[in-house]
């Protein structure tokens, strides 16, 4: 029998600084008069369903809509509450990790729902291939938690933070907490 984590991202509700989940993989922010907005495009319908309730469960608006190559994406309404989240992640018009920020469990769970994918006996967390100087202060952010990752892909298109050994990915699938519906067998992380 497995025993839930304190830690786990099913003790607490969400909150609007846990979407800094969404931009640590290839997620975007953009600021309008109305306020920001954060999207990100994902693989799958039932990844974009369960971000959206997420984003309901912090408490804002959340929509789905279709990319131009018919991928689903998550967003939130634009909204002045978001405001500081866009301006921590963004250094001009460039994407950038807020210095010492370490992810929280929604936003742990936010980044595997968004760019989480099974390698083999492995785990990786996907990253912005947009966005290269954010790979090395990622995976700093990671550590911070518990979880030692391998930085991969950083040549290809798919780059990402690899997690390895059966201890961190238990410590990652206690963090994020259950399987949402919909999810394959194996698309989530299992302790």
């Amino acid at each position: 029998m497995s025993q839930m984590s304190l830690f786990s991202a099913e003790i607490e509700d969400p909150a609007i600084a846990d979407l800094a989940g969404l931009l640590a993989a290839q997620g975007q922010s953009v600021h309008t008069s109305w306020g920001a907005r954060v999207s990100v495009v994902v693989a799958d319908q039932w990844r974009a369903d369960e971000i959206c309730d997420e984003i309901r469960g912090a408490g804002l608006e959340a929509e789905i809509v279709e990319s131009e190559e018919g991928k689903p994406i998550a967003r939130t309404e634009a909204n002045p509450r978001i405001t500081a989240l866009h301006r921590a992640w963004t250094t001009g018009a460039v994407k950038s990790v807020p210095e010492g920020w370490t992810p929280t469990p929604h936003a742990l769970r936010l980044w595997t729902l968004a760019g989480g994918r099974p390698d083999g006996a492995h785990y990786v967390l996907g990253l912005d291939p947009t966005a290269p100087e954010t790979y090395a202060p990622l995976s700093t952010a990671l550590m911070r938690t518990g979880i030692a990752p391998t930085l991969i892909g950083t040549r290809g298109g798919n780059p990402g933070l690899r997690i390895s050994n059966r201890k961190r990915i238990t410590r990652l699938a206690e963090t994020v907490g259950i399987a949402p519906d919909g999810a394959p067998t194996g698309e989530w992380p299992v302790g």
